[in-house]
């Protein structure tokens, strides 16, 4: 794979909806992410929606107008109650078919714009469901400064277990929990064996935390015992939303050995509702290497296209409002900003490795980043890691502290891609919050 920048990445491209020109938006007309959504309250069926400015282009409502090329056409019918599966599965030429004819539609002076004017939605006006169907959910552990500071917590001398430098670690999760952005959740009941108890016992979580991650969705699937090369994984990956994997640290420590988590994170994955696709990303890859003296990685996740451009540059940010800070009227506040680039496997590696034992991957599927935290100690991608493991309170500026998260805490992720000379997009908040345990009955 090449560079696949196009006419659709020209930085200087303005838009007739006036609000994808404004220099703040996550949504210019160089991004072009999809949803699925519907009018709020409404019993509007489910569609696939693509965001510009503060609007939305209802996609199906294009289709009826004869506004898109028939092989998009096509695969949006085949999309039921709006889920993306069947576009997934289309493949790269037809998403970057929809990418083009919108781009072309929606820019200034388009001689279609009264067309589609009357198939936008405003943002304002909508609500949004899981954007597809997803069967299957891997969460990989990419982030080194996290899996090392976490690894220092437990393993003071030897933080990073051997395996960790040449296989992307994941473990398999559960779909059912899964959420798009606004999830509010239970606080989780678990075991719980605190170090000087004798036996365990069962309540409601005491460290819960977040983890700050990115999605990746997966495009067209794979035949059962076929792997997929490293040259052919990114052609298979469909896009990337923001993704919390909330943790109940606690229940973790209690039940994570032999066989890793399972109560400890199976509540609750809340995911940013807009899917930022890899043709939006193009103009922020950048080269991948090893730091010096690390192994190489082997030959089957190399690829001179890995080198060349496997990273991504997402700037990522932590935000939290509390309770009190709700009932003040106080924003939230930032804990931590980290960067996507500094992933030790990149998004072809993950899909590669996935796929080498001859695991068949589906459209829609979903694989999680591992928490992103940078190298510094204030870049922490979880509140274990900010406050080194519950000692160091976070204290915010209102005069609250947090260890771990408390009941009625809002948890926001946000992302952002920036760089000189292109235009910057971002992916729309991924927020959840923690409601009261359920008592155990």
């Amino acid at each position: 794979m090449s560079s696949q920048l196009d006419e659709t990445h020209d930085p200087a491209l303005q838009s007739w909806v006036e609000t994808a020109n404004d220099a703040s938006t996550d949504f210019p007309i160089q991004n072009l992410p999809l949803a699925r959504f519907r009018r709020i309250g409404s019993q509007e069926p489910w569609r696939v929606g693509v965001a510009i400015g503060d609007q939305i282009v209802d996609l199906a409502a294009a289709s009826r107008c004869g506004l898109l090329p028939a092989p998009v056409s096509a695969a949006l019918a085949a999309c039921e109650q709006g889920r993306l599966n069947a576009l997934m599965a289309a493949g790269r030429s037809v998403r970057v078919a929809l990418r083009r004819a919108l781009s072309q539609g929606l820019r200034r002076g388009s001689a279609q714009q009264a067309a589609l004017s009357s198939c936008l939605v405003p943002q304002a006006q909508a609500e949004y469901a899981l954007p597809c169907r997803i069967e299957g959910y891997t969460d990989f552990y990419t982030g080194i400064h996290h899996a090392t500071a976490v690894g220092r917590l437990f393993r003071p001398d030897n933080p990073l277990l051997p395996n960790y430098k040449w296989v992307p670690i994941a473990y398999h999760g559960r779909t059912s929990s899964i959420g798009v952005s606004g999830q509010r959740f239970h606080r989780p009941l678990g075991q719980l064996k605190p170090p000087t108890a004798a036996a365990p016992q069962l309540g409601p979580c005491q460290r819960l935390d977040y983890e700050l991650e990115l999605g990746v969705f997966i495009g067209p699937g794979n035949a059962l015992g076929e792997p997929l090369s490293i040259e052919q994984a990114e052609d298979h990956a469909f896009g990337l939303v923001l993704l919390n994997d909330w943790s109940a640290r606690d229940i973790q420590a209690w039940e994570y050995q032999p066989l890793g988590p399972f109560l400890s994170k199976n509540f609750a994955t809340t995911i940013s509702p807009w899917i930022v696709t890899m043709e939006a990303l193009e103009p922020f890859r950048s080269a991948w290497s090893r730091p010096e003296g690390d192994p190489q990685p082997l030959p089957y996740l190399d690829s001179a296209h890995t080198r060349q451009r496997g990273a991504i540059d997402i700037h990522l940010e932590v935000w939290l409002q509390t309770a009190r800070m709700r009932e003040d009227g106080q924003p939230p506040e930032r804990l931590m900003a980290s960067n996507f680039r500094d992933a030790y496997w990149t998004v072809g590696q993950m899909i590669a490795h996935h796929s080498i034992n001859g695991c068949n991957l589906q459209s829609g599927d979903l694989l999680g980043s591992g928490t992103q935290s940078g190298p510094g100690e204030d870049q922490g991608g979880s509140l274990l890691e900010l406050t080194c493991g519950g000692k160091n309170p976070v204290r915010l500026t209102n005069g609250e502290t947090r260890t771990f998260l408390e009941d009625g805490d809002t948890v926001v992720l946000r992302a952002r891609c920036q760089r000189e000379g292109w235009r910057s997009i971002g992916f729309s908040d991924c927020a959840g919050t923690v409601l009261p345990a359920v008592p155990h009955r």
